[in-house]
């Protein structure tokens, strides 16, 4: 089979979908493999790497997608190579297309062969292409959200790490507790916050109790529970997941008003359409905005970062 593996165009994305080492099982395999040239850049691998791998670089964007069968992206197509797929493509990336009908639509329309990396699972229902991802997005939540309490960032103006006797701790609340979500709580309480998970699974909620440890309180999602440890609150991570579907709203906007001034919401459900009422994407260089005082972080591609 022909494989492409163009450069990502979505602003601020430093990944590849594959690395060397990968493109040489592939290339032993029998496969041909097309590299556009420098697509490794922003995940410290060069052209050299491709080379030595056995995969051909390749200098156009366009020709990578010309060239190949089988594009693996890490994010979704932008509008200008959803015109450069077609019949004889099968594209395989991270597509999230319950956020955006005018990728679904896009897609559709090229008559492409669409594999979505978040919904391929296995015999026993986990998901192994995204939940190293959902791994790494839940530890950023938590530090981003650290970030954004400072002062300097419009924050409350608290400090997420505390450690000395006698500190006051700051108040951390998860809501869904999957791998996401169960990073963010284990981040949080390893900086010695406070720490409420917040699930409607309530097996879920023994486990996490098991797992973490006494420190973190449970708590089973509804919307008085929601309403009432949103008052206390310094940061909430919003990490609700449905397979193939739009998140769930659990944090409407009426429930801003119970919040503290400069308090922060992380919106890692925001790829999925978010759980929170109030949130939009977001960019790394742009990755918050202000709803009723209250401080919205809801990049899309978390993940990007640390490529």
């Amino acid at each position: 089979m022909k494989i492409g593996i163009p450069k990502e165009i979505k602003k601020q994305e430093y990944r590849i979908a594959l690395t060397p080492q990968a493109v040489e099982n592939l290339v032993r395999g029998g496969h041909k493999v097309f590299v556009e040239k420098s697509a490794g850049v922003g995940a410290l691998f060069n052209d050299l790497d491709y080379e030595k791998a056995g995969a051909k670089l390749v200098n156009l964007h366009e020709e990578i997608f010309s060239l190949s069968e089988l594009i693996v992206k890490v994010k979704e197509p932008m509008p200008e190579e959803i015109k450069l797929l077609n019949e004889n493509h099968v594209l395989f990336a991270y597509l999230h297309l319950a956020s955006s009908k005018d990728l679904t639509v896009g897609l559709i329309n090229s008559n492409v062969t669409a594999i979505s990396f978040e919904t391929v699972e296995t015999h026993d229902g986990k998901r192994p292409l995204l939940a190293p991802m959902s791994e790494i997005a839940g530890r950023l939540a938590t530090l981003e959200g650290a970030k954004y309490l400072q002062r300097p960032q419009g924050g409350v103006g608290k400090l997420l790490a505390t450690f000395e006797k006698g500190e006051v701790a700051p108040n951390v609340v998860v809501i869904g507790i999957g791998v996401s979500g169960t990073a963010s709580a284990r981040t949080a309480l390893a900086l010695g916050a406070n720490v409420t998970a917040v699930d409607k699974n309530l097996e879920r909620l023994k486990e996490i109790k098991n797992l973490l440890g006494e420190k973190v309180k449970t708590l089973e999602s509804t919307p008085e529970n929601i309403q009432e440890v949103l008052k206390d609150a310094d940061l909430v991570i919003g990490a609700v997941l449905r397979t193939g579907d739009r998140a769930p709203i659990v944090v409407k906007k009426e429930y801003l008003k119970l919040m503290k001034k400069g308090s922060v919401i992380v919106d890692i459900a925001i790829d999925q359409g978010g759980c929170v009422e109030t949130s939009k994407p977001t960019t790394h260089s742009k990755p918050t905005f202000k709803v009723k005082g209250i401080i919205h972080y809801c990049v899309a591609n978390m993940p990007g970062c640390v490529p």
